[in-house]
Order: C-alpha cells, then sequence, then structure tokens
C-alpha cells in the first residue's frame, strides 16, 4: 500500500496550490481520505476529510472556505485545493486514508503518504 503526496512548493501569501494523494495497493474507494499537516515541535494536526464516495466533505476551523478536498476514485486519486494562503499554512502536508467513517484524529488513519511541504511566505 502506497499514498503519494505532491504538489508542495514555495507560494506567496494570497496564492493558490493544488495538493495530490495518489495511492496504490488498496481498494481506493473504500477508504476515507484526511490531509494532515504538521510543523516542527508540534503535533500533527487535522485539515480534511472526505468520505469513500466524496458526497461529505469535513474542514479544519483554520482552512474552512479556503481549502476544498476532493476526489477521482477511477483514478485512486484525492485532492487538496488551497487558496487564499496564509504564512500559518507553512507546514508539511500529509495524506491518509481510513477505514472509519469519517475522523478527525490519527489515529484512525491506516496508511500514509511521506509528505509534501508547502511554504507561505509573507
Amino acid at each position: 500500500v502506497q499514498l503519494q503526496a505532491s504538489g508542495g512548493g514555495r507560494v506567496q501569501a494570497g496564492g493558490s496550490l493544488r495538493l495530490s494523494c495518489a495511492a496504490s495497493g488498496l481498494t481506493f474507494s473504500t477508504y476515507i481520505i484526511g490531509w494532515f499537516r504538521q510543523t516542527p515541535g508540534k503535533e500533527r494536526e487535522f485539515v480534511a476529510w472526505i468520505s469513500w464516495t466524496g458526497f461529505s466533505t469535513y474542514y479544519a476551523d483554520s482552512v474552512k472556505g479556503r481549502f476544498t478536498i476532493s476526489r477521482d476514485n477511477a483514478k485512486d486519486t484525492a485532492y487538496l485545493q488551497m487558496n487564499s494562503l496564509k504564512p500559518e499554512d507553512t507546514a508539511v502536508y500529509y495524506c491518509a486514508g481510513s477505514h472509519a467513517r469519517q475522523s478527525v484524529t490519527t489515529r484512525a488513519y491506516d496508511y500514509w503518504g511521506q509528505g509534501t511541504l508547502v511554504t507561505v511566505s509573507s
């Protein structure tokens, strides 16, 4: 099983990035996909999750209205569109898969990608 996160980079405040999470070795449509982020010295924090079908989503308050999570089960790929980025969004972003119906906690997720770095400059 592999989750490959990509799309990170450096952007100025107010800019946009789209992260991708490509899955292999699992039945993608049976997993919810979550995005988390982590900065040095801090715990990994929840960003967003999307249901198996893509019909349900949930966001952390800090990103609500700016980030959009989506998925394409035909391509075994999930996405995180990040708009109006702020310096405080700077972090390593991880995608993860879980058989749970919904979860904002890291311990509910079975598989993790390697992370992709997002840097937002002011």
